[in-house]
């Protein structure tokens, strides 16, 4: 898979320097070069690149108001690229794949490049599977309807690569990177999710509905409408009276399941 870039930066210089650090990776091809964000714009639009190294100070237009200015179109992947660090909580509320000091460090470049090709692939898989559908619901619609059934009911890897594996969150002016894998249990408070871990609580500020959408429903289940469960991280169900049940988590911790959601979970807790 080739990456198709764009770098943008106002100092030649420092574009120089990127392009040279960055010939040691086949698969990336340089497609173009932008000096100011308006540039950068009209670059992405055209060329529909996967991947933009963006400088954050520039003339006229910074490295925000081009991301902010991809609302148009499919945006590509963002790397930010800059002399100053005090930055680095904007660029994660962006959803930047990285965030990178000048004069950008070799290693740290390539644990970069493996994050994007990461990101690219399960972008295309998606893609791909979207096509497949398309395709077979016009040449083949019970077929289409047979892999639409699949899916809901669990089955296919492709589905999976649409939800986060890493959520950023940003608390105490601090920015964690969450892995999905060990959020146990997540509650809401009004606008806010308080996300629990086996030894941490971070609060998110995101709504239920939203979060909801980014998170594989094979694994992460409504148990109350205000309590969602990792049911991966689930290792006893405990009958309770009325038709409620608690759910003990591997932590040692417990989550009443109320009546209304004690069909969904006995789908998934087995």
């Amino acid at each position: 898979m080739t990456i198709r870039t764009i770098l943008v930066d106002d100092e030649s210089l420092a574009t120089q320097g990127l392009e040279l650090r960055l010939q040691r990776f086949d698969d990336v091809e340089i497609v173009d070069r932008c000096i100011n964000g308006r540039e950068a714009i009209r670059s992405i639009k055209t060329h529909k690149p996967d991947l933009v190294f963006l400088d954050i100070q520039m003339p006229g237009f910074d490295g925000f108001s081009v991301v902010s200015g991809m609302l148009e179109v499919e945006p590509p992947l963002f790397v930010f690229v800059t002399a100053y660090g005090d930055h680095a909580l904007r660029a994660f509320e962006a959803q930047a794949v990285d965030y990178l000091m000048k004069p950008v460090d070799e290693a740290r470049l390539a644990d970069t490049m493996d994050r994007v090709r990461q990101r690219l692939s399960e972008k295309h898989s998606v893609g791909e599977a979207a096509m497949l559908k398309d395709a077979l619901a016009e040449h083949a619609p019970e077929a289409a309807a047979d892999l639409a059934g699949d899916a809901h009911s669990g089955g296919g890897e492709l589905a999976a690569n649409r939800f986060e594996k890493i959520i950023n969150i940003k608390d105490q002016g601090q920015i964690f990177r969450v892995d999905i894998d060990t959020i146990e249990l997540i509650e809401a408070a009004g606008d806010y999710m308080v996300i629990k871990t086996g030894d941490n609580s971070l609060v998110l500020r995101e709504t239920m509905k939203d979060l909801e959408k980014r998170l594989d429903p094979r694994r992460f289940q409504r148990v109350h409408r205000s309590t969602i469960v990792n049911l991966d991280l689930v290792k006893q169900v405990k009958p309770h009276t009325n038709g409620e049940c608690f759910l003990i988590l591997n932590s040692g911790g417990s989550v009443k399941v109320s009546r209304s959601y004690r069909d969904v979970v006995a789908r998934f807790v087995h």
